[in-house]
């Protein structure tokens, strides 16, 4: 069965951006992302919230028109069009580039995607991953800290007052002082109570 796989990058103090979602401070050289172009095209698809994914639409469809491209950015666009996409969205009415539409976070219908073929499912943004691990439905963790702090900001994970138990897998240290941290869960995780499907209007 295939996995979901929780991909985002975080600053040292545990935001994903700032309060006015600022990413500038994202330390990705070409090292960090060729190994982001190597880990997405395992993946048989990405799960995404509106905002995430009408930001990546916007730039990723033609990045390897834009002669200021470099090779790596030039290579993800085409993994990017590529790639299925599933979009969780309740007001979104249509989307290009090899992408699906999903209205709530369904954990039956999510375990139905999951028994299809293919690759793992890459998991990204922090309203949407909160609703996957409300429904107890993230298999593996992998976090890209960043080394800055940013002080304020959009937090990686929701408050919660249940204890999550995760398998250790794999560290990394980039160049450019990212460390790649990576968890599974254990299988021995108490299974919370499941708030209603929300998805990234």
């Amino acid at each position: 069965m295939r996995r979901i796989v929780l991909m985002m990058s975080v600053s040292l103090d545990g935001f994903i951006e700032g309060p006015n979602r600022e990413i500038e401070w994202h330390r990705v050289d070409a090292e960090l992302h060729r190994h982001f172009n190597e880990e997405i095209r395992k993946l048989g698809g990405l799960l995404d919230g509106r905002v995430t994914h009408e930001l990546m639409a916007e730039f990723w469809p033609t990045a390897d028109q834009d002669p200021d491209s470099t090779a790596e950015m030039a290579e993800f666009a085409g993994i990017w069009r590529d790639i299925p996409k599933y979009v969780y969205s309740r007001t979104l009415e249509r989307a290009d580039w090899n992408t699906t539409i999903v209205r709530d976070v369904v954990p039956d219908e999510v375990r139905a995607l999951k028994e299809q073929p293919g690759g793992d499912l890459g998991l990204g943004g922090a309203d949407l991953a909160a609703a996957f691990l409300r429904h107890d439905l993230v298999d593996e963790f992998r976090v890209y800290v960043h080394p800055v702090l940013i002080g304020r900001g959009k937090p990686l994970f929701p408050e919660s007052y249940t204890p999550t138990d995760l398998r250790f897998v794999e560290t990394r240290a980039f160049g450019n002082g990212v460390v790649l941290l990576r968890y599974e869960r254990d299988g021995t995780a108490p299974v919370t109570a499941a708030d209603p499907g929300a998805a990234d209007a």
